[in-house]
């Protein structure tokens, strides 16, 4: 899955500075590009997004074979940060919260229903663009956590659950283009790695956790 996720972001950094090359936004005598955004990055910005995430789960039981299954679902929440316009390059900071339901369900037949997933996570990056006008494609990496949940419903409806925090990583490109001086979109994919937590006293074992995925997502800031 790491492998799978920093091919994707490879190719999605590489894809628009070869577009940008194509088109001699990098050369000097081209009258696309210039040194200094026509309306500036300098400043704070919020804004919301919304996405999808797939990737794996892997359980471990105290007693058993390790279990890994795939997760998805939908991402919503809202962004902050901060940027340092160098003309022609942009570092920054930026936070994020989503709420997600992505997760995995598994019928355990005569035991009931056992589900796994994140409720939400957050992550507190640093990003470094190059910018081409108004539009900027970035790189982004940073620290990530968020609470994971695990339950078991039974063949009554009684509902047995647990709850974890997890702290891990991300790393992520993406693409932010201007639409007027205060409010941007963007597009940005990361993998997000949440590691692993311990969830015990529930009626199927004690088990150890790993969430780890890739989100794809778009967005909308308002620069103040």
């Amino acid at each position: 899955m790491k492998r799978q996720a920093l091919t994707i972001a490879a190719l999605l950094l590489f894809v628009p500075a070869a577009h940008a090359a194509d088109l001699g936004w990098n050369s000097g005598t081209s009258t696309m590009y210039s040194p200094t955004p026509a309306t500036g990055w300098d400043g704070f910005y919020a804004g919301i997004n919304a996405g999808y995430g797939w990737g794996n789960l892997i359980r471990q039981p105290t007693a058993g074979a390790k279990i890994e299954q795939n997760t998805g679902g939908w991402h919503l929440g809202g962004q902050a940060g901060y940027n340092v316009d160098m003309g022609g390059f942009v570092l920054g900071a930026e936070g994020d919260l989503q709420f997600t339901s992505i997760g995995h369900e598994q019928d355990l037949g005569a035991t009931g229903k056992f589900k796994s997933g994140v409720d939400f996570y957050g992550t507190l990056r640093g990003r470094a663009g190059a910018t081409f006008g108004t539009v900027m494609p970035y790189v982004t990496a940073g620290l990530a956590a968020g609470r994971g949940s695990a339950s078991l419903t039974d063949t009554a409806n009684v509902v047995t659950s647990q709850s974890a925090a997890h702290f891990g990583w991300t790393v992520g490109v993406g693409m932010e283009a201007q639409a007027t001086e205060q409010i941007s979109i963007k597009a940005e994919y990361l993998y997000v790695d949440l590691g692993t937590q311990s969830y015990n006293g529930l009626p199927v074992g004690n088990q150890d956790i790993t969430q780890r995925f890739s989100v794809l997502r778009a967005g909308v800031n308002y620069k103040f």
